[in-house]
């Protein structure tokens, strides 16, 4: 069973009025990296990966007015990696019909060496949580003050250690455990806002 937080189910409900331009950019915010991302490392260009996600988008926005959220179905994720996939599909399908020669194996091998659904599966979940904290991390950012955020960054994203980042910061131990906390307890917050828990 799938334990992963869900896109926030208001969210959802906002991007189906096509007209609530912030809700599709917040999507997009959070998503674009992901479905990008994917589609990059299936051996994509990176004008191509643009293309791919650009339809993906329009996939989405066509069907989200007819979306209903049924976790006995799936989750949205899961949905959204499926008609990636598909788009993705498509668009090297239709690349082997417009390539003559040689390049129809070099296509069909690009095809036949994607990864298996549990490990794409593992893949978009693990894109999927960068690009959430990436977000998250550029929202919080600006309200700390920067020996707060670099106590924070330096030793939970670098994984220096602590009296180390003490020395360089000039600041005790203690402080920098502190601004760890107070940076990581406001990233779970801005990460609350965008899924469900």
């Amino acid at each position: 069973m799938d334990d992963s937080p869900l896109t926030r189910l208001s969210l959802l409900v906002r991007l189906k009025d096509n007209r609530d331009g912030r809700a599709w950019e917040e999507f997009a915010e959070v998503y674009t990296p992901v479905v990008y991302g994917f589609v990059r490392r299936r051996g994509l260009q990176d004008a191509d990966a643009a293309d791919v996600t650009q339809e993906v988008f329009r996939a989405v926005a066509r069907a989200i007015g007819g979306f209903e959220c049924d976790r006995r179905r799936g989750s949205f994720r899961g949905w959204l990696m499926a008609v990636t996939r598909s788009k993705l599909m498509n668009f090297l399908a239709e690349r082997r019909r417009e390539v003559p020669g040689s390049a129809d194996a070099a296509v069909r091998r690009q095809i036949e060496s994607l990864p298996a659904p549990d490990a794409e599966a593992a893949d978009w979940e693990h894109t999927y949580r960068q690009s959430v904290f990436a977000w998250a991390a550029g929202r919080v950012r600006g309200h700390f003050e920067e020996a707060t955020w670099q106590a924070f960054w330096q030793t939970s994203v670098e994984g220096k250690g602590v009296r180390e980042v003490a020395a360089v910061l000039g600041m005790s131990e203690g402080a920098v455990y502190v601004a760890r906390c107070r940076v990581l307890a406001q990233l779970k917050r801005k990460i609350h806002e965008i899924e469900d828990a």
